[in-house]
């Protein structure tokens, strides 16, 4: 009997295995074995050269040194600032204050919005002709504040950061929906106590929530090591490679290049890289509850 509920379980897991095979598994072992080669399509090539892609990428390539710290920075700011923004909206909706639900909806729009479209608002707003913020500085007598902003080196990084940082619907949903799911006695237990509302807040519904708040950086910091479109439609990386971040490196490197090895040897360092943050996140916190 045993024997037959394995050979069903295995019959019903095999489409599912079958479909991580071949949209996952073989072509990262392709993605990891052209990254040891010289591998270029125009003209056909693909010469081993073990891992001298990895030794090139480390000691020779500073554009990939920017794109790796630009990547970096911005990982650690979307797992904190964005991270800590939405936490904290999600604990003032979690009081049900009046038009709570309004405004959980409003801030949320943001975030179910196509990356292009948010790439060409913000385009337009710091556009130096005719943008709103140098529109606005104008009309406040600050003229000389003006400037390109996604063109100047010394504000394009700031100014792109910018376009997703403040906007945290995904993280304040799920948040706040684990903090409503939350048993009420609990705070009520607390208020017995004395305890205040920050202390509730801080001492007691964010522990409990903890669990969520590190499934969104966990999310936070794939999504900045997936990010491409929304830095391609507003600076390609430039000016220079002061916004340039790992995906767009790798499509550089293949697309204008032609030098699809040492591309795949980028994917390679992006896959690890996320698998580092997701166990350094759950480390952390599984430390914290320990």
């Amino acid at each position: 009997m045993a024997r037959r509920q394995a050979g069903w379980i295995a019959l019903f897991l095999l489409p599912t295995v079958a479909l991580f095979l071949a949209i996952y598994a073989v072509p990262l072992g392709i993605t990891l074995f052209t990254s040891l080669f010289d591998y270029r399509l125009f003209p056909r090539r693909m010469d081993f050269v073990g891992f001298g892609n990895y030794v090139s990428l480390f000691t020779q390539d500073t554009q990939f040194h920017r794109a790796l710290l630009n990547n970096l920075a911005w990982i650690l700011l979307h797992t904190t600032v964005h991270i800590a923004i939405g936490a904290i909206l999600a604990l003032a909706l979690y009081k049900k204050p009046r038009g709570w639900k309004a405004v959980r909806v409003i801030y949320m729009v943001p975030s179910i919005i196509s990356n292009a479209a948010v790439a060409m608002i913000f385009a337009n707003i710091y556009n130096p002709a005719y943008g709103v913020l140098n529109s606005f500085l104008r009309g406040m007598g600050l003229a000389e504040l003006q400037r390109n902003w996604l063109y100047d080196p010394a504000t394009s990084f700031l100014s792109v950061t910018m376009i997703w940082t403040l906007f945290s619907g995904y993280n304040t949903t799920l948040i706040l929906s684990q903090a409503l799911s939350l048993d009420d006695s609990v705070i009520e237990a607390a208020k017995v106590d004395g305890a205040s509302r920050l202390q509730q807040d801080f001492l007691i519904v964010l522990p409990l929530v903890k669990p969520m708040i590190a499934t969104t950086m966990i999310m936070a910091a794939t999504y900045m090591l997936q990010m491409f479109d929304l830095i391609y439609l507003t600076t390609r990386g430039g000016p220079g490679v002061t916004t340039t971040n790992l995906p767009l490196l790798l499509y550089k490197t293949a697309m204008t290049e032609n030098n699809y090895g040492y591309a795949n040897t980028i994917g390679v360092v992006i896959i690890l890289l996320g698998v580092v943050f997701m166990t350094l996140i759950n480390r952390v916190l599984r430390t914290r509850e320990g």
